[in-house]
């Protein structure tokens, strides 16, 4: 009974440097040395600033594509999730849930933002007007309806996996090196 881990021990898988998944104990003082370690390099401003930007260029993105291919592909939402939640998870080094949550709202923004851009962009070439001209005219309950009438259900199932990417990705990967 070698193996058998103490009350104040905690086994913690680290990603394998081998083919082997290795383990390796820490007590509980080093455990919360380690946490606090990572907290401390948390920066949620950051997360905050930057997976803003990045929400909004792949709902720009998405609607570019959209309006070129004249098609919405439900796909651009997976898209979206994965780069919203990784651009929180670089740039936040997030190990609390406020990553996550961030980074699923963030998701689900970037896909409503995403079908909006596109049905602004259909309206602009249908108008043969210009993008900002559509966007000056619209009011809130335009918005509204505008998301109403073009809802598929398929959104939903498309918009729930790019809020677990976004969630899922958020979180900083605790690596062998962190740990040492």
């Amino acid at each position: 009974m070698e193996n058998q881990e103490t009350p104040e021990e905690k086994s913690v898988s680290t990603e394998p440097s081998e083919p082997q998944n290795q383990r390796l104990t820490l007590s509980e003082s080093q455990l919360s040395e380690i946490q606090d370690g990572l907290k401390d390099e948390q920066n949620f401003h950051l997360a905050i600033g930057v997976g803003a930007l990045v929400t909004i260029l792949c709902a720009i993105l998405w609607a570019v594509i959209t309006t070129t291919t004249g098609y919405q592909i439900g796909y651009m939402a997976l898209g979206v999730g994965f780069a919203v939640g990784y651009t929180v998870r670089y740039a936040g080094k997030g190990i609390d849930q406020k990553f996550g949550i961030l980074g699923a709202v963030y998701a689900l923004v970037g896909c409503l933002l995403g079908n909006l851009f596109s049905q602004v962009g259909f309206a602009a070439d249908y108008y043969e007007v210009g993008i900002f001209e559509v966007f000056s005219v619209l009011s809130f309950g335009d918005v509204i309806d505008i998301m109403i009438e073009t809802f598929d259900i398929m959104d939903v199932l498309f918009y729930g996996i790019a809020v677990y990417e976004g969630y899922k990705f958020a979180f900083r990967q605790i690596t062998q090196e962190d740990l040492n």
